[in-house]
């Protein structure tokens, strides 16, 4: 398993600022300042949010795969933040999706993490949800297999972990597979373990996230603030010791979406540097080999 990180954990400073419950930031970051950073971090992968690139051209992707190959980075192309397919119903948002299979593959990624929606665009029924969903996202899985690139489909807080082993095991490719998310169904009132024994042997890539609860409504996206990794209510290194038993050898990405203000207020740095220190120690103790090429690489 490979340490890395989502580059939405600087959303905030990439122009995505949740309206009401976070500061607009002085300064911004280009996806090429994440991938310094990135490296500054010593991780392995990083996942690329597309909805923060600019207007996606070749010389764009030939700098991305430059800077990955020289700094020693495996990428993940992250695609459809936030709505994504809307769950089956946004055509363009699907014929969107395969042209993103062909940005994946040209920056050396072998897994696109994609949305299928999100919690504004789930259905009342999950019969009504998958009816519209399954036959959309069946539809991609040769786009992606002429691509090379597996997507992976979040569990983006409109899935329950039954819903997603259904839709993967229904469309069966090995094209499709999990982007798991180790908070977002706490998010959905569901037991973040259970729902790993489900998710980890379908994973092609990870949240690796945290998140407590606050004062509000826990309906509510703002109730379920993140936190660095450990210190929150997702017992991960639990869910990191089944995702080794699972097989899973791709990226473990830190992501940390809304940042509670308990956390160093607005320092996405900070809580960016404490976790992947964390996730850095517990991957070791579970990768004695990690560990010893550690030490050798330290001398």
């Amino acid at each position: 398993m490979k340490v890395g990180i989502d580059s939405y954990c600087y959303h905030r400073l990439m122009g995505g600022a949740y309206p009401e419950l976070e500061r607009e930031p002085s300064v911004r970051l280009t996806a090429f300042d994440v991938l310094d950073r990135a490296r500054a971090l010593g991780v392995d992968g990083v996942s690329i949010e597309a909805c923060f690139l600019p207007v996606i051209d070749d010389a764009l992707l030939e700098r991305l795969s430059g800077m990955l190959v020289d700094y020693r980075l495996e990428p993940v192309w992250a695609w459809g933040h936030p709505n994504g397919l809307s769950s089956g119903t946004d055509a363009a948002a699907a014929d969107d999706l395969a042209r993103h299979l062909g940005h994946a593959r040209d920056v050396g990624a072998r897994v696109m993490r994609i949305c299928a929606g999100g919690r504004r665009t789930r259905p009342s029924t999950w019969s009504e949800h998958k009816a519209k969903l399954i036959p959309m996202l069946r539809r991609l899985t040769g786009p992606a297999e002429d691509a090379g690139v597996v997507m992976a489909v979040e569990n983006h807080i409109d899935l329950l972990a039954d819903e997603m082993v259904e839709l993967i095991e229904t469309i069966d490719s090995p094209w499709l597979r999990v982007c798991y998310d180790t908070a977002n169904n706490l998010r959905m009132f569901e037991d973040p373990l259970a729902v790993a024994r489900k998710l980890a042997p379908l994973a092609a890539a990870t949240h690796i996230k945290d998140i407590t609860a606050q004062r509000g409504d826990p309906k509510t996206f703002a109730f379920w603030p993140s936190v660095p990794l450990g210190r929150g209510l997702i017992d991960v290194a639990a869910i990191l010791r089944l995702l080794r038993d699972a097989g899973f050898d791709g990226v473990l990405a830190l992501e940390i979406d809304y940042l509670s203000p308990l956390y160093f207020g607005d320092s996405e740095e900070a809580a960016i540097a404490e976790s992947i220190g964390w996730l850095r120690r517990e991957v070791d103790a579970l990768t004695p080999s990690r560990a010893s090429a550690a030490a050798v690489a330290r001398t």
